[in-house]
Formats: C-alpha cells, sequence, structure tokens
C-alpha cells in the first residue's frame, strides 16, 4: 500500500513551479497530486506522478534536488467530522503525522487523503485495525 512519492527542494521564485511542472508534462508524466509548502526562500515540492523514475531522471536534468518518500494514501467518507474521526484514531495511538494533503477525487462520495508518518508500517497497522480504507497507488494514479 506504499506510494512513492517526489519532493524537489526548489527555490521560491517567479516561474519556477511552472518550468518543472511543464517539464514533467513535456516528458509525458501526469501529474495526480501535489502539495507544496514554502518559506520566503525555499520550497518543497510534493508529487505522485504516473511514472516516479522518469520524473527524477528529468528533474534531476534540471539540477533539482530531489528525494523520493514512501507515503500512504487512506479514503474517508466526504462527510462532516470524517477528517476528525480519522486523526482522533491517529492521536490515540500516539503516530506522529509529519504532514497530509488532499486527493481530489472524481467521484464525490470519498476524499482521498496522503499521509506521511514517522513509523509508517505502524500507521498502516492502526488504520487498517480501525477499519480505516487504505488506497493502493494504482487507484491514486488513476484518480
Amino acid at each position: 500500500m506504499r506510494i512513492k512519492q517526489i519532493s524537489i527542494f526548489m527555490e521560491n521564485r517567479s516561474g519556477r513551479l511552472a518550468k518543472i511542472t511543464s517539464a514533467v508534462g513535456k516528458a509525458g508524466i501526469d501529474i495526480r497530486a501535489m502539495s507544496l509548502a514554502d518559506t520566503s526562500d525555499f520550497g518543497i515540492l510534493r508529487l505522485i506522478v504516473t511514472d516516479t523514475e522518469k520524473a527524477l531522471g528529468v528533474l534531476k536534468d534540471q539540477g533539482l534536488t530531489v528525494k523520493v518518500s514512501d507515503v500512504i494514501a487512506v479514503a474517508i467518507p466526504d462527510l462532516p467530522g470524517a477528517l476528525g474521526n480519522l486523526l482522533s484514531i491517529i492521536e490515540r495511538e500516539g503516530l506522529n503525522v509529519e504532514y497530509m494533503y488532499v486527493v481530489v477525487e472524481k467521484k464525490m462520495d470519498e476524499a482521498i487523503l496522503i499521509f506521511r508518518f514517522d513509523d509508517l508500517d505502524k500507521a498502516m497497522d492502526v488504520l487498517m485495525d480501525n477499519d480505516v480504507r487504505l488506497v493502493d497507488a494504482d487507484k491514486v494514479l488513476r484518480v
């Protein structure tokens, strides 16, 4: 259930995001999920793409510093309180969320959340034990 995510460390300057996403697109790689966190000088762009290895080559050719991490995706009902319920399970079990972001799914009755935990194996066990549906990489790539 692990999903490969690319993190790109980039300068926070005009046009940088367009250059990165255009290069990935020109290589025929589809971005299925994306998150951007920034400071005044630098940002971290996180991507889940249809071809991780090819994207790494494209990004490294651009002179970018990149890292691949494992994340997991979970599906929750698209209802008020669903996120709070999930995060309560995570808190109760003592898991640390390093970061998370949402993937918009074409289907309207659930949301897919991407999580990075400090202990991914424990997180997967806890979530499955609590009937939280983990989403496989193929489904995330088809969103």
